[in-house]
């Protein structure tokens, strides 16, 4: 697990077993995942685990900008390990998120504005992707 140690110290992250556990989860899996998603992967591994570790992990990990929390799912925060500035697209028929790398540069400006300190930009689009088109 070098590869998540690495990343955590990057971000002044002190790595423990646990948050090792969800990093390497994080960049292995870029699903975007909800909180339980990534607690039923690695509990049957780790059987001391809590949702309530992965949820202050996954917050210390937001918190020092190590991953970007979402808010494109109503009804559950989904998670990003990619941090570089990207929009993301949610199907409203399966419900997967994917990443969309190739916008054009502008839409992460505002219009001139003194009154706004900007500190970070999400943009979401929602439709059908191209798996469901095709079913």
């Amino acid at each position: 697990m070098l590869e998540s140690h690495q990343y955590l110290r990057q971000f002044s992250i002190k790595p423990s077993v646990q948050r090792s556990a969800v990093m390497n989860f994080l960049l292995k899996n870029r699903i975007h995942p909800t909180i339980d998603e990534i607690y039923l992967a690695l509990s049957p591994s780790m059987p001391t685990l809590s949702k309530t570790t992965v949820y202050n992990t996954l917050d210390l990990f937001v918190e020092k900008g190590a991953v970007r929390a979402l808010a494109i799912d109503e009804k559950n925060a989904r998670y990003d390990v990619d941090i570089s500035a990207h929009a993301h697209f949610k199907c409203r028929s399966c419900g997967s998120i994917h990443d969309i790398f190739d916008l054009n540069a502008n839409m992460y400006q505002l219009p001139e504005n003194k009154s706004f300190k900007i500190d970070s930009i999400e943009i979401s689009y929602f439709g059908i992707c191209e798996h469901c088109i095709g079913n």
